[in-house]
């Protein structure tokens, strides 16, 4: 019992980690001298509006009465890129430090309601996967952190990544954060700031749920991230209609997308999701390699945290869980619903074809585990929908009341 609770606590790497980290560090070394410089990738984080900005005109407020402060979740990864001619670094000094308003890369997307309805859906590009994963991550490097007018200073982990939670007095909605390593220009992160109103959130798989795999899984992320061109991926049918059928129930609803890929593949999952008219949401994503008790991560555990995680930052939204029946889904969202049943609106799988099954895990049917738990998850009275597409499962959510039935009246001209 001790060595277990020893092994899963341990801060001490397993093996493979810092054979891993000792050869970061020496191609770091490496890549500098050549005169590399240190670039940020950007992800969607999201974060909780200020209580007390959200009282209403009234001065009533929104009925929490204990004016908590907001914060954000910063999410970004640094690493080493070669430096152009027209690079911002080479032009201000290796060790100047950056203008916070220097280089903005990214920037928060506009709620799809805001959006120009004749504006081109976000391009896909034509390259292979694996150039997602020519990276050097720089672990240990200082970075500049500026959330409104107030600055940070932390540092990377060994995986090159930014992954703090900041306080911030910040009203709902989409917001920039500045991130600034030491030596390189500033980029923008987005961030999704929710309001403390309670509210329907949605918590989405991407694998076979809204993106088409049709492989084993094991292969899945050797084929559709490191092969298959960005611009040849498709869509499950209907899901995008779905997603803006939640999205009906309330005008801010958190989107959240929850994956076992790499963070190496965020950006071409995000051109996917907008691309194919997809809600604008934090990609929960994991880093590849080995840990501090092995080689992998386990992805089932990376899912069951995060869940965990949403519950105890955000316990005023109630989620719809939408995943497909392949592999652990049902399983790990049924458990979430039962630990935390008024904070589940629907349990929503996507049901896989008998030869999708077969390429998800050996048969041509769902694993026992996965199957039918009945109209509901057992034990609570959250419904659990299924069907093979989008379609399928509105109609699904309609007749158990999650979403209103479409209106068949036609307005007047």
């Amino acid at each position: 019992m001790s060595t277990s609770s020893h092994t899963q606590s341990s801060s001490r790497p397993h093996w493979a980690g810092r054979w891993e980290s000792r050869f970061d560090r020496g191609l770091a070394r490496s890549l500098r001298r050549r005169g590399w410089a240190p670039r940020v990738e950007p992800y969607t984080g999201y974060g909780l509006a200020a209580a007390a900005a959200e009282g209403t005109s009234d001065g009533t407020g929104d009925g929490t009465g204990d004016g908590a402060e907001g914060w954000v979740r910063v999410l970004a990864r640094v690493m080493l890129a070669p430096v152009g001619p027209t690079d911002p670094t080479r032009q201000r000094g290796r060790h100047e430090p950056a203008d916070p308003s220097a280089l903005p890369e990214d920037s928060a997307p506009q709620p799809r309601r805001r959006r120009d309805r004749t504006r081109t859906p976000d391009p896909l590009l034509a390259v292979r996967g694996w150039r997602s994963f020519v990276t050097a991550q720089l672990p240990g490097a200082r970075v500049t952190v500026v959330v409104g007018d107030v600055v940070h200073e932390v540092l990377t982990d060994r995986g090159g990544y930014v992954d703090v939670t900041l306080p911030a007095h910040l009203d709902a909605g989409w917001h920039d954060v500045q991130v600034i390593p030491e030596g390189g220009p500033a980029v923008a992160a987005p961030v999704r700031v929710m309001s403390t109103q309670p509210c329907t959130g949605l918590v989405s798989d991407i694998d076979d749920t809204v993106m088409v795999t049709m492989l084993p899984r094991p292969l899945t992320a050797i084929w559709n991230l490191l092969v298959l061109h960005e611009d040849a991926r498709r869509p499950v049918p209907g899901m995008s209609r779905l997603y803006a059928d939640l999205g009906a129930l309330g005008t801010s609803m958190p989107v959240v997308y929850l994956s076992t890929n790499a963070w190496n593949v965020a950006p071409a999952i995000r051109r996917f999701l907008a691309h194919h008219r997809f809600p604008a949401g934090p990609l929960l994503l994991t880093d590849w390699g080995p840990t501090n008790t092995g080689w992998f991560r386990s992805g089932p555990e990376h899912k069951h945290r995060v869940l965990e995680r949403l519950a105890r930052e955000l316990p005023h939204v109630r989620w719809v869980l939408v995943g497909d029946d392949g592999q652990h889904d049902p399983q790990i969202y049924r458990a979430f619903a039962r630990a935390h049943p008024e904070e589940v609106r629907a349990v929503v799988i996507r049901e896989l074809s008998p030869g999708q099954h077969v390429f998800a895990h050996g048969a041509p049917a769902p694993t026992d585990a996965a199957r039918s738990d009945g109209g509901t998850v057992s034990g609570t009275d959250v419904p659990e929908v299924r069907g093979p597409d989008g379609e399928a499962l509105a109609r699904q959510l309609r007749a158990a009341g999650v979403i209103p039935a479409r209106s068949t009246h036609r307005p007047a001209h």
